[in-house]
């Protein structure tokens, strides 16, 4: 039994512990999809899968509600992998662990998957509480959304029956979306070359840590510090000085997750050593002091390593750290349209170093079609300048807003009714797969809802578990009041 099983309400928590019992990284869901495949048939539900592995599971009307417009609740299957550095964690295999915190759900040193393993669990929920009341009832729980929306892009015409499709992968309870940003995966990369060390080098590591990290489109705005762009910045500044060498560079694991930690191998003269642990330190405050209401745990390590690795030679060097640090990176440009919302912006996701290359993965997140491709160009253009190749990939679109959608109208009145409050009407800077699903179904009306969860894509990523109640209320409140079918 989870400790999650106190809590109400039920049987939403005790569906989300179960998911958090079964691995399902992006590309590793399919235990939990066979899982909650197997859990719908025991229950005589309908339920099949398309090409790309999403499920669909079918219940019908409550008695008397059969004539309402038929409602899809959607949520995706994955949930991103990302634990604390000193956190022994095998996504792949081992169970996500829950635990109360206060008010708060969270994880032992991992991501939580509440995004969107809550929204997964409200719509499994639904199914299996016959006290909701409902009109026909779909349930489409989608593969990959966190690596490149492959089951959205997968969706096929005609699939689903639905008049209306509820989206549960937002992330603030007493805001309703309607519309979102697209993005696309840009690849940067240098071909390496090396040369040994000089003698009368020494080698270290230096660590920067500590860093918060978070999602790549809802945490842009918050100036939270990039490790990549941070460690970039002091071999930017430091290189000459010290007559520095650069053997490696690793930062960041995922492009839609702010990178939390990154390190590189360095080398430099033994006379320089000591003024190298002077300028780290020196380094170090003024980060904090520049991040310290952001970033108050930051840390910044320097030691001794030993490897046989050749360093880069002096030319890749110098295009590499001047690429790096040059970047762009976080906020592009506020919307003119969304007040207060990113209408463009860039994660500086990864930096993954071999023998004979490095790449550089950002995500490009945009409003319209051409902020992605202003990004596009810009880091075209610096590519040139550093002689580095590039690749743009996976883009998918955004989901335009529409003021006028019947289904908005009626979560908001429905909020109002409940809560006596109005909630904010929202456009998200975070990818949501609406966008994606208009394609085959330009005609379904759709909003976004969810609970309150703060930190996602990272290791503090936590839900609250009154607006979780708060989100299950209106869930259900908004299907029984789903229209007659005209």
């Amino acid at each position: 039994m989870s400790e999650l099983s106190t809590l109400s309400p039920q049987p939403l928590w005790d569906i989300f512990a179960k998911i958090c019992s079964i691995p399902h990284p992006s590309y590793h869901e399919e235990e939990l999809a066979t899982h909650i495949v197997e859990w719908a048939k025991n229950r005589n539900f309908h339920v099949e899968r398309d090409e790309v592995g999403n499920i669909l599971i079918r219940k019908p009307a409550t008695k008397g509600m059969e004539n309402r417009k038929t409602v899809v609740l959607q949520a995706h299957l994955d949930m991103v992998p990302q634990k604390n550095n000193d956190t022994q964690h095998n996504f792949t295999k081992d169970p996500i662990r829950p635990y109360i915190d206060g008010d708060w759900i969270t994880a032992e040193g991992t991501t939580l998957g509440a995004d969107n393993g809550i929204g997964m669990a409200s719509a499994l929920a639904v199914l299996a509480d016959e006290s909701v009341k409902h009109g026909p009832l779909e349930v489409l729980l989608t593969m990959t959304e966190e690596a490149g929306m492959d089951g959205a892009f997968g969706l096929q015409p005609g699939w689903l029956q639905a008049d209306i499709l509820i989206n549960t992968d937002s992330e603030e309870e007493g805001e309703i979306y309607m519309g979102c940003a697209g993005g696309i995966d840009f690849v940067s990369t240098i071909t390496l070359s090396r040369e040994s060390l000089p003698a009368n080098y020494q080698t270290l590591q230096l660590t920067l840590k500590g860093l918060k990290g978070g999602h790549s489109g809802g945490d842009i705005h918050l100036g939270l510090g990039n490790a990549n762009k941070l460690l970039a910045r002091f071999l930017a500044t430091y290189t000459e000085e010290l007559d520095l060498k650069l053997i490696h560079f690793q930062g960041g694991t995922l492009r839609n997750a702010i990178p939390r930690e990154g390190s590189t191998i360095i080398a430099v003269p033994v006379e320089q050593c000591q003024k190298l642990h002077q300028l780290k330190n020196n380094y170090l405050e003024t980060l904090k002091n520049e991040y310290a209401v952001a970033e108050a745990n930051l840390t910044l390590l320097l030691d001794e390593i030993e490897t046989s690795s050749p360093a880069l030679t002096a030319d890749c060097q110098s295009r590499f750290i001047s690429m790096l640090n040059t970047m762009p990176n976080g906020v592009i440009r506020m919307s003119d349209v969304a007040k207060g919302v990113v209408e463009t912006s860039l994660n500086v996701g990864v930096v993954n170093m071999e023998a004979d290359k490095v790449e550089i993965i950002c995500l490009i997140r945009s409003l319209i079609e051409s902020g992605k491709a202003y990004v596009v160009g810009m880091l075209n253009s610096l590519a040139k300048l550093s002689g580095a190749e590039t690749t743009a990939s996976g883009g998918y679109p955004g989901w335009q807003p529409d003021a006028n959608s019947p289904v908005m109208h009626l979560v908001r009145e429905t909020y109002h009714q409940l809560f006596d409050n109005t909630p904010n009407i929202m456009v998200i800077h975070a990818g949501l797969e609406c966008g994606l699903f208009k394609k085959p179904y330009p005609d379904m009306d759709m909003v976004s809802i969810g609970p309150t969860i703060r930190g996602a894509h990272s290791p503090d990523e936590r839900v609250h578990i009154k607006s979780v109640g708060q989100y299950w209320q209106l869930l259900t409140a908004i299907l029984k009041s789903i229209p007659v079918k005209e």
